[in-house]
């Protein structure tokens, strides 16, 4: 069963996700003044593959980017599990 919005349940579903990307914002950005200096977003994947393919599709340079523009952001890796 595909749940479309899990965050409106009355009760959580067991979460078998244990591969994630962890976004946390570089040390010089200017959206640390906006989002708090401990700022991170998690995304969690069931498998180390669908996170990798994830990391490699987030890891892309956007379309609307100025060539020489650079993301704010970090993408590390992390493991329930270990």
């Amino acid at each position: 069963m595909a749940i479309c919005h899990p965050h409106n349940l009355r009760h959580p579903v067991a979460d078998e996700r244990h591969f994630g990307i962890q976004i946390t914002l570089r040390p010089e950005s200017p959206f640390r003044r906006l989002l708090g200096e401990d700022w991170s977003k998690n995304h969690w994947y069931a498998t180390a593959q669908e996170r990798d393919a994830a990391l490699l599709d987030m890891k892309t340079q956007p379309k609307v980017y100025r060539i020489g523009d650079i993301a704010d952001v970090v993408f590390k890796k992390v493991d329930k599990s270990a």
